[in-house]
């Protein structure tokens, strides 16, 4: 699989020697992102095909095995990260069945029917010792994050707690596989909801190559640099990945029309007329 997939949004979105409010081609941009995200899907679809079309070969050797039970696989989740050693790299996208993004915050109670409390369980732990919900220190996460994770419940307070404890994570548009990446010798794919797949070496090194591919066409979740509140940060990042007003109130817990009345500040602020030329004066200037 090639690591790359097209120019980097960063040449795309560089600032220009003088920072115009409104972008000389937004047509363009609309087409090369785009593009952009064909291409990302195309790479994360062949890896998902490959997946789902290995079968064990006949020398014995074992690089892939399929996980079904939904307690295994919040097992195996929770071993990859608490066992690695250096790094994790992680794509975490909606629809969380298996470890619901409420669970794997530190002020959640399980409880025997949680997907944490099942893999507790499954590991022969009794039930009144939680499992650990504090990060891996000796790891270095690096956490990419979809549209689709953003209306998740809880995660917005899911990722304000990784930056926390100095985890990198970024955002992208399209679609992601669920993925988990330990020190570049395992890694869990989700095949289809309630259906995943580990990985070993050599195989391990698609996940790793469509990983990078992505990291390197994301965007940061928060920048803590410039005059704008933590607040309009979050909904300047939640309007770019395409939630409603509605949905940012929502993860905010503010009303929409509150969210319009700061949208239209931030408008007022960046001179501009339109949403989009908001977003666009938003990555030329590092609001996101």
């Amino acid at each position: 699989m090639s690591s790359d997939l097209g120019t980097s949004l960063r040449q795309t979105a560089a600032p220009a020697a003088s920072a115009s409010a409104h972008p000389a081609d937004p047509v363009g941009l609309h087409s090369h992102l785009a593009a952009l995200q064909g291409d990302l899907r195309r790479a994360d679809a062949s890896l998902s095909r490959l997946l789902s079309d290995w079968r064990p070969g006949q020398d014995g050797d074992v690089y892939a095995t399929v996980l079904e039970d939904r307690a295994e696989q919040a097992r195996r989740i929770y071993e990859l990260e608490y066992g690695a050693r250096t790094a994790l790299m992680v794509f975490q996208s909606g629809a969380n069945t298996v470890a619901p993004v409420p669970t794997t915050l530190p002020d959640t109670q399980d409880t025997p029917d949680t997907p944490d409390a099942a893999a507790q369980a499954a590991e022969g732990s009794p039930l009144d010792e939680p499992i650990r919900k504090d990060g891996n220190p000796h790891a270095a996460y690096r956490v990419v994050v979809d549209r689709a994770f953003l209306y998740e419940p809880a995660a917005l307070r899911a990722l304000d707690l990784r930056l926390e404890r100095g985890h990198q994570v970024r955002v992208v548009d399209q679609p992601l596989v669920k993925l988990v990446v330990a020190d570049g010798e395992r890694a869990l794919v989700q095949l289809e909801p309630g259906r995943s797949m580990e990985l070993r070496p050599p195989l391990v090194l698609l996940a790793m190559e469509l990983f990078e591919a992505v990291w390197r066409r994301s965007r940061p979740y928060l920048r803590e640099d410039g005059d704008l509140s933590s607040t309009d940060r979050r909904i300047l990042q939640l309007m770019l990945s395409g939630l409603t007003d509605a949905a940012t109130a929502h993860q905010l817990g503010m009303s929409p029309r509150t969210v319009q009345r700061r949208v239209r500040a931030l408008m007022d602020t960046a001179a501009v007329s339109s949403r989009m030329q908001l977003g666009w004066y938003a990555m030329r200037n590092n609001w996101v």
